[in-house]
């Protein structure tokens, strides 16, 4: 299993950043699948999370209504449509899967998730 993330970069804020996820799983459909982010000397934090039909979405607080979540299963990708970025959105991204077999619910928390990526960086300047 390998994922894959992509599309960090170094924008100003109020800038735009679309990061994917590629997939390298079996039924890429029936993973949920999130995104946490770690920035420079604080934990990861969880990001975003959709199930495998996009019905059930979960933003954290700290980038509702910027942010958007998305998926294509046909291409086992994940996005995260990043928009009026802002200067603490700055931190290394990840991507993960959640099996919905072991936990049915989708998880806002890292330990429900059982793979992750390598992590795209993300950098805004002010």
């Amino acid at each position: 299993v390998q994922l894959q993330a992509s599309g960090g970069g170094l924008v100003q804020a109020g800038d735009s950043l679309r990061l994917s996820c590629a997939a390298s799983i079996r039924a890429f459909n029936t993973w949920y699948m999130g995104w946490f982010r770690q920035a420079p000397g604080k934990e990861r934090e969880f990001v975003s999370a959709i199930d495998t039909s996009g019905s059930t979405i979960y933003y954290a607080d700290s980038v509702k209504g910027r942010f958007i979540i998305s998926r294509d299963n046909a291409k086992n990708t994940v996005y995260l449509q990043m928009d009026s970025l802002k200067p603490e959105d700055t931190a290394v991204y990840y991507c993960a899967a959640q099996d919905p077999t072991v936990y049915s619910e989708l998880a806002v928390t890292e330990r429900k998730y059982v793979f992750w990526g390598q992590g795209t960086q993300v950098t805004v300047s002010s």
